[in-house]
């Protein structure tokens, strides 16, 4: 793990196209900006996991085929 000290304005590079910087300190609160390419996702980390929790509860259910099946039929009795 790197660490590394940065003042308001400074910023730090990942590879050739990523830059985090200081945007602002307030208190206890660091205000940090990331500049990277469009195809890079950005997540805050409890986000992302929460995303996966979510995504391994999913995969995990089973589905009701009844349900299902129910579903399946209003949606066609809807498109006559």
């Amino acid at each position: 793990m790197l660490i590394l000290s940065r003042k308001k304005g400074q910023s730090i590079l990942i590879g050739n196209n990523i830059e985090i910087f200081v945007s602002a300190i307030d208190g206890d609160q660091v205000k940090i900006g990331i500049r990277a390419p469009q195809n890079i996702n950005i997540l805050r980390k409890e986000v992302y996991e929460t995303i996966q929790l979510s995504n391994i509860e999913a995969s995990k259910g089973k589905i009701d085929l009844a349900l299902l099946k129910n579903m399946t039929r209003s949606k066609k009795n809807s498109e006559k």
